[in-house]
């Protein structure tokens, strides 16, 4: 018998590398494995459906999974993750020197349903004390204009919301226009050492940590889709591919570990993997697969996602994936 032929859309993790150029193979499954940017990927999967199983924005996903007879399900994998505190981006001397002082504001985003967004307004609503209701959203490109919103939004009532399709993010908080954006990427003219431009926490690093040691929130960006008719034909398919991507991974992390051998080309990564996984998740699994361990952050994240008319119902962690993905057998 021979084995089901699947096809599957990533980036090039290092962490999903080992999956994806053969070294780990999923059983019962010939994988066919393309990579590309993940713009590309998001586009394409959500506009087509052009592959079996694709990277997919969380956000995305999950406004997809609260509506009727959603065409995907997927897997509890989350391969991408990136505390958002590092996002703001402020003009030097415009008047905004804390998070508190953006109620009352103008804030450019570049999509209203991109997860780190979601994140990042989650943020400023829970943790700074900032309803959405407080602040002007416009949405824009960060670094050209014309960029559109992807998604059909529900905006909650009194949300304020403006989209402007002739200039940039960036142009407008230069100009004064907008008194802070959000932005996943950091804008060209911050890359390039503009001087005006400076971000609103100069010290993400410490204060994502001390963030992630109040909440328990570590915020997931890209989970893993299937299109619903191939599951549906063969349900094993998701409990054999969330085991190759945990295989994948745990390779990486011996890698990341090993002292013997410099795989990562920068001294001195095994000190800092290891002091990292002591001093913030003391110890443990810190990139963990599955629902159980991501509760707190998957129902967080939901919560915003509901707030912030991303998702059309409130959803819980179980919504999100099949039944056969919702726990993992032991010996």
């Amino acid at each position: 018998m021979s084995d089901l032929h699947l096809t599957m859309a990533t980036y090039d993790y290092e962490h999903v590398r080992d999956l994806t150029n053969g070294v780990v193979k999923p059983q019962g499954i010939d994988l066919t494995a393309l990579v590309f940017q993940v713009e590309e990927i998001f586009y394409r999967f959500t506009n087509a459906l052009e592959w079996d199983i694709s990277e997919m924005s969380f956000a995305k996903y999950c406004s997809i999974m609260s509506q009727d007879d959603p065409p995907i399900t997927g897997i509890p994998v989350f391969i991408s993750r990136v505390f958002r505190h590092s996002a703001f981006y402020i003009k030097r001397g415009g008047g905004i020197e804390k998070p508190a002082d953006l109620a009352g504001k103008r804030i450019g985003i570049p999509e209203w349903s991109q997860t780190a967004t979601v994140y990042a307004r989650g943020w400023l609503n829970h943790e700074i004390g900032i309803p959405l209701t407080d602040v002007e959203w416009v949405q824009a490109g960060v670094n050209e204009p014309g960029r559109v919103e992807m998604a059909h939004l529900v905006l909650p009532d009194g949300v304020r919301y403006r989209q402007v399709q002739d200039r940039s993010l960036t142009e407008m908080l230069l100009a004064g226009d907008i008194d802070a954006m959000i932005s996943a990427n950091a804008p060209q003219a911050f890359r390039d050492g503009h001087p005006d431009m400076a971000r609103l926490v100069p010290n993400y690093r410490e204060e994502e940590a001390s963030y992630f040691r109040n909440t328990g929130i570590f915020p997931i960006m890209h989970t893993v889709a299937i299109k619903r008719s191939v599951f549906e034909k063969t349900p094993w398919i998701a409990m054999n591919m969330l085991t190759a991507f945990e295989e994948a991974k745990q390779r990486c992390v011996a890698r990341l570990a090993n002292i013997t051998a410099s795989q990562i080309p920068m001294p001195w990564v095994p000190d800092s993997f290891e002091s990292i996984r002591e001093e913030i998740f003391g110890g443990k699994d810190y990139w963990p697969y599955g629902i159980e361990p991501n509760r707190v952050t998957i129902d967080a994240f939901l919560q915003y996602c509901f707030e912030q008319g991303v998702c059309h119902r409130r959803l819980a962690p179980e919504d999100l994936y099949p039944r056969e993905v919702q726990s993992v057998f032991k010996v």
